[in-house]
Formats: C-alpha cells, structure tokens, sequence
C-alpha cells in the first residue's frame, strides 16, 4: 500500500499476464482434440459455476445492474475476444498468438486517451510506441501467407481492446463481481450455439483442465480488474507485456516452439520499453527535496 497507484495497477497487470500464459499453454494442449468453440462454451460456462459462491455471499444485490445494456454490449464483445484468443492459441504458435493478441493493449492506451479522456503522458506514449515496434518484430506483416487463424486473432484483439473501454465505464456505478458475472453468463450463451454444432466430449482430464482454464480467466479478470480500478488504463496497459515473455517461455518449454531471432528482438524491444516505462513513472511519483 506505499506504493503509488500506477506502481500497484502494474503489479496487479504482471498477475494478469502471468495467468494469461498458463492458461494459453493449457488451451493449446486442449485444444489438439477440442473444437475452440468448445473450449471456448466451457470456459465461460465454469467461469459462470465459479461465480455462485460470490452470489450466495453477497446476495442477490450483486445481480442488480443499472446498465444492462452495457453488460450485454460488453459480454457479446468480450465472447468475440474469448472465441478470438482460443482460437489463435490452437491454430498459431503460442509466441505468435499472444504476439498478435498485444494489438489489444496497444489500441488500449489510443483508447484510453480519446474516449475515456485520461491524460496520458509523454512516457506512455514513447513507452507505447516502442511495444508496437517489438510486436512488428515478431508479427512481420508479409513474412508469411495469411491465415484465417490470423485474421481471428486480430478480431479477438479487437474485441479485447473494446472490453478495457466497455470495462472502465461499467466500473463507474457497478462492482468487479457483478461485471464478471454478467460477462460469463452472455458469453456462455453466444458460444453455446457453435459448440453444439461442433461438439466433442471431453475426456475427464480435459473436463479438469477446462475447470482449472476457467478459474485462470477469474484470476486474469480479477488482477486485470483491479489494475483498471487503483490506475489510469493507459498507465497500466504497457505491463500487459509481460505476458508476451511468460508465453514464449511456456511456448518453448512444453511445445518447443523456439522463437527466432526476429522474435526475441521483439521481445527484447519490448522489454525496453516496459523497463523505461517503470522508471519513468518511479520518477514521476518521487517525492521532490524541498529548498530550505
């Protein structure tokens, strides 16, 4: 708690990133049987089991919204990212799919400055564009023929980059359980329809590892949630790369999908970057020595 807000809201981020990477290792795995849109229904379906504990304690009073409309903008684009993100991690290298899936917070922090209306400074900025550098090192639009998992990937980021905005907003008048619960329970329903159409019954260690791939997206939601809350988005959005070196780790130590060079300059770029980022902001948050 002595820490400043911007320094808090990133270490809540780094958990949020920590998360996204085990669970996309656990999606992959999955996901050489499963249909995506079958991970995709089951995720959100426990994610929706898990959030019963929270309504019987809190009681109906977490259910009450005064913006249903916006959950349910919310939940619909936050199911395109979900059917975005499982898809890119089944079809896609590990690095390569959390490499795309970074035009999210990219787009976050032009967001966060033009419609949210936050001040973002000239360290942000520079921090930003120096991540975008790193992320055009390890996409290299042209390198390779397009593929349709590519192109999902994208609209999952999209979608994704839309949620911080729809999520900044709703924490105005609602609480993070009921934007969580809402969330779930709209995104089981889109998802419903196509895994049906799609389906395939999970063995009962792929039934386990769906559970356990539903409570990361808790945990993901939860740090995120609370890094939104304690500071400005565009403050906290360039620690989400974090989860860009947790994936590429995971990717070579499970899948052996060894980065290339092109890849770990990304990688070190965007290092740089979210290096400069911190300092900056520890320096802006000093205390100044008074003159006696």
């Amino acid at each position: 708690m002595n820490l400043a807000p911007t320094a808090r809201g990133a270490l809540w981020m780094v958990a949020a990133s920590a998360a996204f990477a085990i669970q996309a290792a656990i999606v992959k795995h999955v996901g050489l049987r499963l249909d995506p849109f079958v991970i995709a229904m089951f995720n959100a379906f426990f994610g929706l089991i898990l959030m019963l504990p929270v309504v019987m304690r809190e009681g109906r009073d977490v259910l009450i919204t005064k913006r249903p409309v916006m959950h349910l903008i919310r939940g619909l684009v936050g199911a395109g990212g979900l059917i975005g993100f499982v898809y890119s991690m089944v079809h896609l290298p590990l690095a390569d799919a959390t490499a795309i899936a970074f035009t999210k917070p990219l787009f976050g922090v032009l967001l966060a400055g033009f419609l949210l209306a936050e001040r973002v400074g000239w360290q942000r900025w520079l921090a930003t564009a120096l991540g975008f550098a790193g992320v055009l090192f390890i996409v290299r639009p042209g390198s390779a023929e397009l593929e349709l998992a590519h192109l999902v990937a994208l609209i999952g980021a999209l979608c994704a980059a839309d949620v911080i905005i729809l999520v900044k907003k709703l924490q105005k008048t609602e609480r993070n359980a009921t934007i969580m619960i809402y969330f779930a329970f709209v995104s089981c329903l889109v998802c419903l329809v196509p895994a049906a159409m799609a389906w395939t019954t999970p063995s009962l260690r792929e039934f386990a590892l769906l559970a356990v791939v539903a409570s990361l997206t808790l945990v993901l939601q939860y740090c995120t949630l609370r890094a939104y809350r304690i500071a400005d988005a565009s403050a906290v959005v360039p620690y989400d790369y974090m989860r860009l070196i947790f994936a590429a780790t995971l990717g070579y130590l499970l899948f052996a999908e060894l980065p290339d060079r092109w890849t770990l300059a990304g990688i070190g770029i965007i290092c740089i970057a979210t290096l400069y980022l911190t300092f900056s902001e520890i320096a802006r948050h000093r205390p100044r020595a008074t003159t006696p």
